[in-house]
Formats: C-alpha cells, sequence, structure tokens
C-alpha cells in the first residue's frame, strides 16, 4: 500500500476523490435540510460507503497499474544487465501498452545494432591483424635490404646516399602503419586500458631516456619538473604513447639551442602535464586542425611527420577520460595541457 501512496500523484488523487464526496455529501445534506428541516444519517452513511468504495477501487486500479509498470521495470532491468531475450507484455489497448510496444520495438533495433556493431568489430579487428602482418614483414625485408647494400656500397658513391634517403622513409612509413593501426583499433573499439597506480615522475624519466640521445644530437635540451610522489591511474604504456608523441612533435618543430620542457602538478581532483617548446611555435590557422589525421600545415616547409602522432595522441588521452588543450604563438613556441581526474584524489 505504502509504495502506491509513495507517488506523489497519486496521493493528490486520492485527496481530490475524498474533497469531492466529502463536499457532495455535504451539498447533498444541504439539500434535505433545506427541503425537509432534517438530516438523514441513512444518507451520510451511503456517502461514506460510496466514497470508501471509490477509494478502495482507485487503489485496486492503481495497484494494478503498479505491478504492470513494476513488471515491466523488472524486464528492462534484466535487459540492461544483459539479457537480450526479454519482451514486455504488450498484446493488450490502452496507452501504457503502446509504450510497452515502444519499448520492445526499441529493444529489438537495439539488440540488432548491438550484434551488427560485434561483427563489424570482430571483422575490423580480424582485418587490422591480417594487414599488420602483410606490412610489417615487407618493411622489415626492406630495412634489411637497405642496410645490406648501405654496407656495402663504398662511402664516396652517390647510392649511399640514395640509401640514406631510403631508410629514412622506411622508418616513416613503418610508423605510419604503426600509429594508423592503433588509431584504428581506438576507433574500433578493441583496445581495453589496463589502468593501474603509476607514479608520474618514473614515468617521465623513461620517456626521458627515450630522447636523451636526440636531444644530445640536435643540441636541444629536455627538462623535466614535477613532485616525484604524484601518483596517477592509467594504463602506462599507451600514455606514455601519447606524451611521446607530443615530445617529439616538440622535437620536429624546435631548432638547435632550443629547450623542451615536461611538468606536471597536481591541482585538487586534477592532475596536469604541461609540455612546453620555445621553438617556431604553430600558425593560428593550423591550430583549429592540429588533432586532424594526416593534416599538413601550409605554412610549414619541412616534411617532418607524418600527420598521426598529435591524433592519436587525443585518442588516448580521451581513453583515460582526459582532455588536451594546445596554446602557440608563431616564432615564440607551443603548450600542450594534458589534464586528467585522479580518482586517487575524489
Amino acid at each position: 500500500m505504502m509504495s502506491v501512496f509513495s507517488d506523489e500523484n497519486n496521493k493528490k488523487y486520492f485527496k481530490y476523490i475524498f474533497v469531492v464526496s466529502f463536499l457532495y455529501a455535504i451539498l447533498v445534506q444541504m439539500f434535505i435540510w433545506k427541503q425537509f428541516k432534517t438530516i438523514s444519517v441513512t444518507l451520510i452513511f451511503i456517502g461514506l460507503i460510496f466514497t470508501m468504495v471509490t477509494l478502495g477501487v482507485f487503489y485496486l486500479y492503481l495497484k494494478h497499474q503498479e505491478g504492470i509498470i513494476e513488471n515491466a521495470e523488472e524486464q528492462i532491468n534484466m535487459y540492461l544487465e544483459g539479457n537480450s531475450n526479454i519482451q514486455i507484455d504488450s498484446e493488450r489497448e490502452g496507452t501504457i501498452y503502446r509504450l510497452f510496444n515502444s519499448i520492445n520495438q526499441m529493444i529489438l533495433i537495439l539488440d540488432a545494432r548491438a550484434k551488427s556493431e560485434t561483427k563489424e568489430k570482430k571483422f575490423l579487428r580480424d582485418t587490422i591483424s591480417d594487414i599488420s602482418h602483410q606490412l610489417k614483414t615487407p618493411l622489415a625485408a626492406l630495412n634489411i635490404y637497405n642496410e645490406l647494400i648501405f654496407n656495402e656500397v663504398d662511402k664516396d658513391y652517390p647510392i649511399k646516399d640514395l640509401c640514406k634517403a631510403s631508410d629514412h622513409e622506411l622508418n616513416r612509413m613503418n610508423t605510419l602503419v604503426q600509429n594508423l593501426l592503433k588509431l584504428v583499433r581506438f576507433d574500433a573499439g578493441v583496445i581495453v586500458l589496463e589502468k593501474s597506480k603509476e607514479n608520474v615522475y618514473e614515468m617521465i624519466k623513461d620517456l626521458e631516456l627515450h630522447f636523451i640521445y636526440r636531444a644530445k644530437s640536435e643540441k636541444k635540451y629536455l627538462q623535466v619538473c614535477g613532485d616525484k610522489k604524484i601518483k596517477l591511474i592509467c594504463d602506462r604504456d599507451w600514455l606514455l604513447e601519447a606524451i611521446n608523441n607530443i615530445v617529439k612533435n616538440a622535437f620536429d618543430h624546435t631548432k638547435s639551442g632550443d629547450i623542451v620542457k615536461i611538468e606536471w602538478k597536481q591541482f585538487s581532483s586534477i592532475l596536469q602535464i604541461k609540455i612546453t617548446d620555445n621553438g617556431l611555435g604553430i600558425h593560428e590557422d593550423d591550430l583549429y586542425h592540429i588533432f586532424k589525421r594526416f593534416y599538413r600545415s601550409r605554412h610549414l616547409k619541412e616534411t617532418q611527420g607524418i600527420g598521426l602522432g598529435l591524433p592519436l595522441a587525443k585518442s588516448i588521452i580521451e581513453a583515460h577520460g582526459g582532455t588536451i588543450e594546445v596554446f602557440s604563438e608563431l616564432g615564440y613556441g607551443t603548450t600542450f595541457l594534458l589534464n586528467f581526474r585522479n580518482p586517487t584524489k575524489l
């Protein structure tokens, strides 16, 4: 009974019925008094019985409706828990059964879409695997052949330069294939992030080791700065992949003597990683497009990069529930801000 009265609308309806019945009984008594100068106890009793019967019938109707809705809710919850073989009774006439019929139709459509998406993901996953194996093998062979030619040819012979250029392009092609496959896997939703609590300082130090040789050879500087105790729940390998792509982009667009800096700070429940450089900067026309795949700036003459590093970084960061922003001034450098909600601080 209490479940019926837990609905505020039901309470109002019961009050309206009671008030209307009470007023009707009073009006009847007033009419009798005016006509016969007496009060009918019998009519009062009949009025009370009529009111109680009306309220009782209305209560039973609401109880019946509540049972129908509870059954439908149970069926919907079963569907949400993964049981797709549910069906809400919608064979009868009435507004509520038309609603149930619409829900059944929606469930059928959602189920069909889910099955279709599952098939598409499986097909895409298998296709990605096939492409990966088919492309990796010839690329590896070409690299080996190129190295053999490079070692055999006289240093002064012009083909040596061609081999260097070929090796560079093979490396770019390999990077392109790897990043493209990773992006497609993210799009297909086949990547499951294996998150754990990681020390940010240790992650960035590993990243620093990866770029230390390049920084020395190009006479650039890589600086890291942040609290050694801060931790973040993330997939270490994938997040390092994202930061690596951003740092690589910074090195690609800086010149000798420039500085690339990685900082991280904790702000309440937000962890922020900032990557800055004092290099070439990004033209304002390009800022809106830098996370688009294969985007090439018309303001740059150099050919470094393949236009997939930053889109992949963005996909990885957003898969972690984070955001990425970029600020830049042409000729003065660029700043990337990575913000992550850190549950360890909530």
